[in-house]
């Protein structure tokens, strides 16, 4: 025993002396540290795509001709303020599983008319729907023969279009409201106003349901063949 702890000290020793009186450290299995690495980055997306950036693909007209169906867009977190996690129940692949999700504290930054913005569908919570703001805490929205006035006063409404109802919708929005938008709230509409369905139709969005501000197209993909819209790509959204 006495032999063998002494080759064992001898050994210690001359691997001291070898790395310049540091210890010795095991290195790391390859597949451990690629195991590690991968843990860390799907941490990382997890962080960014909850309180950061997250992308969309835009899968319906409601938003013509701002968004087109295809075109993939980048989402701020952070445009009005700071997300803030609370436990929730998440579905994958028809299993419930707990999680968190987040809620919107608009600290620095405020919604205004015109914003583009990712929300939670009051009707299905699981669903998220893209909108323009329209009418924001307190103001008076009303439609008069597709006309938007906000507080009794025209709105310059450079951005909507009108296609063709579908499903009747068209005829029962033309003239809405006056509907006053309760605080906490903010009131939206699609761009291509005879095909969305909107506040209009359900009611306002709650500001602290908002996942944030769309602000650019990152990719475009025509579904009907036309391949990559290469004039779309990093364009604003206005």
């Amino acid at each position: 025993m006495g032999k063998r702890s002494k080759k064992k000290e001898q050994a210690e020793v001359a691997a001291s002396y070898a790395s310049g009186g540091k210890a010795v450290k095991k290195k790391k299995k390859p597949v451990r540290e690629t195991i590690e690495a991968i843990i860390i980055a799907l941490v990382l997306a997890l962080v960014i795509r909850a309180f950061g950036v997250q992308a969309f693909k835009i899968p319906s007209s409601s938003m013509e001709d701002t968004l087109l169906i295809g075109d993939h867009i980048l989402v701020s977190k952070f445009a009005y303020g700071i997300q803030v996690p609370r436990p929730a129940m998440i579905k994958i692949k028809g299993l419930s599983i707990p999680f968190f999700e987040t809620q919107l504290r608009p600290i620095w930054g405020s919604v205004k008319r015109g914003d583009v913005i990712v929300f939670r569908f009051p009707g299905d919570r699981e669903k998220d729907y893209i909108k323009r703001v329209i009418g924001i805490s307190g103001d008076k929205v009303e439609v008069k023969d597709t006309k938007i006035f906000i507080n009794g006063k025209p709105w310059e409404d450079k951005v909507g279009v009108f296609k063709g109802s579908q499903g009747g919708r068209a005829e029962m929005a033309d003239n809405f409201g006056p509907y006053t938008v309760p605080e906490g709230k903010v009131f939206v509409m699609g761009d291509n106003r005879d095909r969305s369905f909107d506040s209009r139709f359900w009611g306002p969005v709650s500001i602290n349901e908002i996942k944030g501000k769309a602000f650019i197209i990152y990719f475009s993909w025509n579904n009907n063949g036309g391949g990559v819209r290469l004039g779309r790509i990093g364009s604003g959204i206005k």
